[in-house]
């Protein structure tokens, strides 16, 4: 890599983790570094919502997508406007008018402590996965470019962003999160308007060799659910990001960082519909690269996975200058959405195990419980990242893994908040059909792995409000 494309990716990364340590207090209280001090201006808190999202999954598991198949993934993105609209209009007002800033104490209020205790864990669990899967994508250039080994980019990666996550909280996660999302959206309109001119025909000869190849196909309109056809992808979609939104500890930590409930209201409204036309670029740069090297035939050599594609475009294509610009916003992409799932699970950690236990631990003791959680979870993630060095593909291994880990827990919030009857019976027993079935689901070839979080959800509900509304005058009697 040239000198100049070093010096600009190195003051970028930089000057993200000195910005991110620069909120350091050294009488710092537990509530600002979960929640900023509820001071944040809604647009801030949007980007930020929308950078968690961008992780460097999108930035390259989209256009490897798109390179080796079509934009079947994208309806996933389509998905968003829905679970938006349900967190401006009922999830965030209902937070912020909880006491705790965990999204899982209405759990316990709810149904006792086992169910904060399963949604908390099945989020933890979550998060370390996302954590690997991203510490691993972000390797991956940096190998191409640099000839660095993974482990070691990997283990330097994620001590640089715990260190600013675990001296900064939230605040300047948030903030920093807000810079990195406009830099990386700049990159990947820089990135895909190259691609698109570069080509002998111009983008015309793009767009014509993509509609031949059926590469804009958004996946089969058939009824299968073994298949990742437009359907299984819509419904997926629309679980999973009304789990991100509605009970996701992450999300949820926003709306209350906000400082009035009509910006926090923006600031889901704004983060989400952002990421639908920036996933389009990064699928129109995924279809870009399948033309470019269709019309340069041997120029990309054999074995080069898909996931690999991009990087290897940036490093051999790109003028001095961009090529430093656009692995700034990868990295950009995965240092955000690394940042919040530490102080995210560094705070359930904090509110839904040790304070369980310890209720009246002062403001020291909680501070310590936050930071040293943040370091665990960085450790666990650079595990994860390392069994990530076998898949064959990221985004698909970070999607199964997130339809399992949830465990179909949105169910149990719906059940909760819907269902005034439900008692912790009911709960329990939905929640044993629903992990049962996610279980089958995940060892059984009859329907899609990524169905798990549907199928959890739909039936821990199902079961836990047949339960109240059947048997509940027969236990009362």
């Amino acid at each position: 890599m040239h000198i100049i494309d070093i010096i600009i990716f190195l003051l970028f990364t930089g000057g993200v983790v000195a910005f991110g340590c620069s909120f350091f207090k050294k009488k710092g209280t537990s509530e600002e570094f979960t929640s900023a001090g509820r001071s944040l201006p809604g647009w801030v808190v949007g980007m930020s919502i929308f950078a968690t999202y961008v992780s460097s999954i999108s930035y390259l598991g989209y256009p490897g997508k798109a390179f080796s198949g079509d934009w079947n993934a994208f309806v996933f993105s389509l998905s968003i406007p829905i679970a938006s609209y349900f967190a401006a209009r009922y999830f965030v007002p209902f937070y912020r008018s909880q006491d705790s800033i965990s999204a899982y104490s209405f759990l316990e209020n709810r149904f006792g402590p086992w169910a904060r205790i399963y949604a908390s864990s099945c989020y933890l669990l979550t998060q370390i996965a996302r954590t690997g899967s991203i510490l691993y994508l972000l390797a991956l250039p940096m190998n191409v470019l640099l000839g660095w080994h993974i482990q070691t980019i990997i283990i330097v990666t994620s001590v640089a962003i715990v260190l600013y996550s675990m001296l900064g909280g939230m605040k300047a996660v948030i903030w920093t999160e807000a810079i990195q999302g406009i830099i990386l959206i700049g990159g990947a309109l820089v990135c895909m308007f190259i691609l698109l001119f570069d080509m002998p025909g111009g983008p015309a000869q793009t767009f014509s060799i993509a509609m031949e190849d059926g590469k804009f196909s958004m996946g089969s309109f058939g009824s299968s659910l073994s298949e990742s056809t437009f359907w299984v992808c819509l419904i997926y979609g629309v679980f999973t990001n009304l789990q991100n939104y509605g009970i996701d500890q992450s999300y949820v930590q926003r709306y209350h960082t906000a400082k009035s409930e009509k910006e926090a209201k923006f600031s889901a409204l704004f983060g989400g519909y952002l990421f639908i036309p920036v996933s389009a670029v990064f699928f129109m740069i995924g279809t870009g690269l399948y033309a470019f090297y269709k019309v340069h035939p041997g120029v990309l050599p054999d074995g080069v996975g898909a996931d690999y594609v991009f990087p290897f475009f940036i490093v051999n294509e790109l003028p001095v200058g961009l090529t430093g610009l656009l692995i700034a916003s990868i990295f950009a992409a995965g240092m955000s959405t690394i940042a919040t799932s530490v102080t995210s699970s560094s705070t359930i950690i904090l509110t839904d195990y040790y304070q369980h236990f310890r209720k009246h631990a002062g403001n020291m003791e909680r501070m310590l419980v936050l930071k040293l959680s943040s370091v665990g979870v960085g450790v666990a993630g650079i595990l994860v990242a390392f069994a990530f060095m076998s898949v064959q593909s990221a985004l698909d291994a970070w999607w199964a893994l997130a339809s399992i880990f949830s465990g179909g827990m949105l169910g149990l919030f719906l059940l909760g908040y819907i269902s005034r009857k439900a008692r912790k019976f009911d709960a329990v027993l939905g929640v044993v059909c629903g992990v049962i079935l996610v279980c089958w689901i995940v060892i059984s070839p009859f329907v899609h792995a990524n169905l798990a979080i549907v199928f959890g959800t739909l039936l821990i509900f199902l079961v836990g409000f047949l339960s109240a509304n059947l048997f509940n005058k027969r236990r009362c009697k």
